[in-house]
């Protein structure tokens, strides 16, 4: 079946904006930017990452603040708290990622509104027909976010506890897939009414898509366990 996304949301989709993900938008309109909500996506996301990635490092011990001493956004946050050589908990790296949104969020605003004001457009058209997005950061914190970015790929994303994890989960969704296309009546009554109105395969991608993490555990639990009531 799929998801039934309206024309809107799949243009955002399309024009969402990455440094390694350039979409192909051949069929919504290419030389329009994304749209207003598209825009505010594209900087929402990078902005997740950027903060709660860190917080998820420092949580799990996978980075130290020891080792990003040097990091300007990370020199920039701590600074602005006057956080330094003292101990480090859970308290401090609070207030740090908190601080570090405030400043991501407030140089958001400025920097689009100035972007605003400079091209004087006055509608959502408008605003498509620009060669450049309105909404984003400023220069100086765009090139501390690289900076940023640059840290957390080469010290988290690539360590080798993520990609242990990464392979695990690899493996976990290919065995329930698997398991559920080789023997589609294991699969709930009404998933299997789908099935067979449509494709096994669409189907099992569809309902495991919409699994938790947690419900999905149990999923393989009950599939694999012998011990585990089906």
């Amino acid at each position: 079946m799929g998801l039934n996304l309206t024309w809107e949301v799949r243009e955002g989709i399309v024009k969402h904006e990455t440094e390694y993900d350039i979409a192909d938008a051949q069929e919504f309109e290419p030389e329009k930017r994304g749209h207003l909500e598209a825009q505010i996506a594209n900087v929402a996301d990078e902005l997740a990452y950027t903060a709660h990635d860190l917080d998820d490092g420092l949580r799990a011990g996978l980075i130290s603040p020891a080792g990003l001493d040097g990091v300007g956004l990370w020199e920039k946050v701590r600074e602005s708290i006057g956080w330094r050589d003292q101990p480090f908990d859970e308290t401090v790296r609070h207030r740090l990622i908190r601080r570090l949104i405030g400043i991501e969020v407030t140089d958001l605003l400025l920097a689009t509104q100035k972007r605003l004001e400079e091209s004087q457009v006055d509608t959502v058209a408008g605003l498509q027909l620009l060669s450049h997005n309105v909404v984003g950061f400023s220069d100086s914190l765009a090139l501390l976010n690289r900076e940023m970015k640059s840290f957390l790929f080469k010290n988290m994303y690539q360590h080798y506890r993520v990609i242990r994890m990464q392979v695990k989960a690899e493996r976990f969704l290919e065995d329930l897939f698997e398991a559920y296309t080789r023997n589609p009546e294991t699969l709930p009554d009404e998933v299997q009414d789908r099935a067979r109105e449509s494709d096994v395969y669409r189907t099992v991608c569809d309902y495991i898509a919409g699994m938790t993490d947690r419900f999905a555990l149990e999923e393989r639990d009950k599939l694999f366990d012998p011990h585990k009531r089906p």
